[in-house]
């Protein structure tokens, strides 16, 4: 933190760290997502990259002692992000621009209510297994 931004309460988060097996893919998928939703690019190493969002900041690094290729959001450790996407209209145009940059869409079924009529959001997968949650900052009547 620099001596001009204010102190940052405790408790808030400081930053994530996501270990990727491939981190030009990793940097293609994140990299468009984070900067859709207002991340800016942080800092920059051969084995990582990071954005800033704020006082938090998100690392993606490919490091050489990867246990696996493949994230299994289904084992105990991280299932997903979850992050502010702005309006319904913003969730929608994410979700549609999101394959273009390696991202699937979750529970296609269920979508934009698959966390419930009261959250209306898009869960999208990366190449790696990774998911995160668009949510809303605004919920439509599910019909209405």
């Amino acid at each position: 933190m620099t001596p001009d931004q204010p102190p940052v309460p405790p408790g808030g988060l400081h930053h994530v760290e996501i270990w990727v097996p491939d981190l030009d893919r990793a940097t293609t998928s994140w990299g468009w997502l984070l900067g859709e939703l207002g991340w800016t690019p942080y800092q920059s190493w051969p084995a990582g990259r990071s954005w800033r969002h704020g006082p938090t900041y998100l690392v993606l690094e490919e490091s050489p002692a990867l246990s696996s290729r493949r994230h299994d959001r289904l084992a105990p450790g991280l299932n997903h992000l979850a992050l502010h996407a702005g309006p319904p209209a913003a969730v929608d145009r994410l979700v549609a621009q999101a394959p273009g940059y390696g991202w699937s869409l979750l529970f296609a079924d269920r979508h934009p209510y698959a966390g419930g009529p009261e959250n209306y959001a898009g869960y999208l997968t990366d190449e790696s297994g990774f998911e995160v949650e668009l949510c809303a900052s605004s919920v439509p009547v599910p019909g209405g």
